[in-house]
Order: structure tokens, then sequence, then C-alpha cells
């Protein structure tokens, strides 16, 4: 095998996701001195964990764009409920949009599991507040303390 052959056999190999016993029968096969072959493992292996670190650093940039995005949707999309609240009307049309205020399911907010009643909290491997409990009693108009309703209101977009 001359080294055009053994750089395309390696490249090949590179650009597979195959199991350990094919993988460690193709390097085997690959015939190069030992130490030559072990030292062109290792840079493959250093090439990678080149482009995980890139990947998680990429990941981690695309994260923050995302949240960024998110929280900029939210607060456009309460500015324009407030908006067509303030005008006293049910639905707006403009040019490229129907505008219409909606009610969703309100939010249910607890400020600090600690305070709940114990009656508000579910315990498995995390201790964590039974939301669905005490939605359910803040809506008959219960008071918990530690916990509080959200209006959920949000324009719908045609």
């Amino acid at each position: 095998m001359n080294v055009f052959e053994l750089n395309n056999a390696i490249k090949q190999v590179q650009e597979k996701d195959i199991d350990p016993d094919t993988l460690a029968d193709t390097l085997e096969s690959l015939k190069l001195p030992r130490n030559e072959k072990l030292d062109n493992v290792a840079t493959w292996i250093e090439e990678n964990q080149m482009k995980l670190n890139w990947l998680k650093e990429k990941r981690k940039q695309l994260s923050e764009v995302e949240t960024s995005i998110k929280n900029q949707t939210k607060r456009l999309q309460e500015f324009l409920t407030k908006a067509i609240d303030d005008s006293g009307q049910k639905e707006i049309q403009t040019e490229n949009h129907i505008l219409k205020p909606r009610n969703y399911k309100d939010s249910v907010i607890v400020e600090a599991t600690k305070d709940l009643p114990i009656d508000y909290i579910v315990c498995s491997e995390v201790v964590k507040p039974n939301k669905k409990l005490i939605y359910k009693d803040l809506k008959k108009g219960k008071s918990i303390r530690g916990a509080h309703l959200k209006s959920n209101r949000k324009t719908v977009i045609k």
C-alpha cells in the first residue's frame, strides 16, 4: 500500500461511525509501523477532541441565541397584547394580520416550595409542588401561602 492509499483508507475509516471491532480490525490491517499507526490514532483523537470542543461552544452560542429570541418574542407578545387591550378593541386588523388577544390557562407561580402547605407537595425523588392541585384550588378561590396564579394572555396572529 502506498502513502496515498493509506491516507485514503484512514480517511474512509474516520468518516464512518463503525463498531469497535470493525474499527480495530481496520486499523490493524493498515500496513504501517506500530508507532506510526499509534501516532496517527492519537492525532485522530486530538482532532475529534477539537471538533467536540468546537461543537460544544457552538451549541452554547446557539442556545444563547435561542434564549434571546424566545425572550424577545415574549416581550413583543406582551407589548402587542397590551397595545390591543389598551385600545379597547377585541380584534385589530392590520394590512397583513388579524390580531386577537385571548386568554390562556393561568400559570401557577410558586415563590418557594418550602412555604407551601404539605398538601401541595409531591414527594418522589425530588420534592416539588403539585401544580395541578394548586391550580385547581386557586381557581376555586382558595388562598395558598407561597403560590398564586398569573394570567396568561397572548395575542393570536393570523
